[in-house]
């Protein structure tokens, strides 16, 4: 690919993060979400999850300077569907499609099968290189690959606002985010909450851990292939159920462990020493990530329990800010989780779909903040003066 003016920087995509040393990505991926790790997306693309058999194909942008030097790099996929993304765009698809156009294959820019928030314009600290510079590489690709379409997905707000002044259209989504409020402990936590909801989740907890089960937390390598090959299991009847396509592989669990060690965190359910449910998160720097779930049994408040209130105690004891527990669910609210706001950005060259999908987002984007403020007049948490 030719150079990206004025920066006299140099593309190229690689059809493999393994192409690219961890060291050289790390230093512009930093430590502060592992999903975009070297260690995360190379599990992915060595256990097959991600690559031809699931149409995730890598194409990872990396600039480099005049020296040789990786300056910022941008995890980056060929698209053949819009599935795994959670952000969802198969009305553009259709739309173009009956037009006489073709959408796919699109550029996606993500962390394949992850609805997790965090940085997609990676830039080296210290080089000079920022996100404008990556945003105008990726629009360098689509162009020159004939791609309908460039999409990046859960980035942040300030590389939002950047891709917006670079011409992309602008997306709102909403999550739920638990936030350490400096709590002591999980009943510290609840005393922050209205009594009602003080009393629902205390009676949620007492249920769960009344149907026989033990939980544990392991981390790294607590983690043996007894468990990985049990979560699977889950992992697999959760799918199935749901959604019907397993993207992760059973070797994908595994490997992610022996690359991330103590930053994978297990939580699992166990009945006579055998594990009925787990949830696995990944740790950040200040954030708890939660992933996946499943159980081999139907238990009262047992997903609750797994999912967000063993992460409240484990994020309170490790002293991290917060809590992310993943794509949707309203109900998270009464357990303390909040909506926030998610971005992401697109880059549309069919000039008739552009403006269909531009009014298409004026008319969201409002409806959007304006679900997102009576979400959080839902809170649980007590008002002042409040019992």
């Amino acid at each position: 690919m030719p150079d990206v003016p004025p920066q006299e920087l140099t593309l190229r995509l690689h059809p493999a993060i393994a192409e690219i040393s961890a060291a050289e990505w790390d230093a512009c991926a930093g430590d502060e979400n592992p999903f975009v790790s070297h260690a995360f997306l190379a599990a992915l693309e060595e256990s097959g999850s991600a690559g031809p058999r699931s149409g995730w194909l890598p194409q990872h942008l990396a600039l480099r300077d005049a020296a040789g030097r990786l300056v910022a790099v941008a995890p980056a996929y060929a698209k053949s569907h819009s599935y795994g993304e959670y952000v969802f765009d198969h009305a553009w698809a259709e739309a173009l499609e009956r037009a006489g156009g073709q959408y796919y294959p699109k550029l996606q820019v993500a962390v394949p099968f992850s609805p997790v928030p965090g940085a997609r314009l990676l830039c080296r600290p210290g080089s000079g290189v920022g996100p404008e510079a990556v945003a105008q590489a990726l629009a360098q690709v689509t162009e020159a690959l004939g791609l309908s379409s460039a999409h990046v997905t859960f980035c942040t707000d300030a590389e939002w606002r950047v891709l917006g002044e670079a011409g992309w259209l602008r997306r709102l989504g909403t999550q739920f985010h638990w936030s350490n409020a400096g709590y002591g402990d999980f009943e510290e936590f609840l005393g922050a909450l209205s009594s009602r909801k003080r009393k629902q989740l205390r009676r949620e907890r007492r249920e769960a851990r009344a149907a026989g089960l033990t939980f544990r937390t392991l981390r790294g390598a607590e983690i043996t292939p007894r468990h990985w090959q049990a979560f699977h299991r889950f992992y697999r009847g959760t799918v199935d159920r749901k959604w019907g396509s397993a993207y992760l592989t059973a070797r994908f669990w595994p490997l992610l462990a022996e690359r991330l060690g103590e930053r994978v965190v297990l939580m699992v359910a166990e009945r006579a020493g055998e594990p009925v449910a787990g949830a696995l998160n990944l740790m950040g720097r200040d954030t708890l990530y939660g992933r996946n779930w499943g159980a081999a049994e139907e238990t009262p408040f047992l997903h609750f329990e797994l999912c967000y209130y063993q992460a409240i105690d484990f994020a309170i004891a490790q002293g991290l800010r917060r809590v992310e527990a993943g794509a949707q669910g309203q109900h998270k609210i009464q357990r303390g989780y909040l909506p926030v706001p998610t971005y992401s950005a697109h880059l549309i060259r069919h000039g008739g779909l552009r403006r269909a999908v531009a009014a298409f987002l004026e008319r969201e984007r409002p409806a959007m903040e304006a679900e997102m403020a009576e979400l959080a007049a839902a809170s649980p948490f007590r008002a002042a003066g409040e019992a």
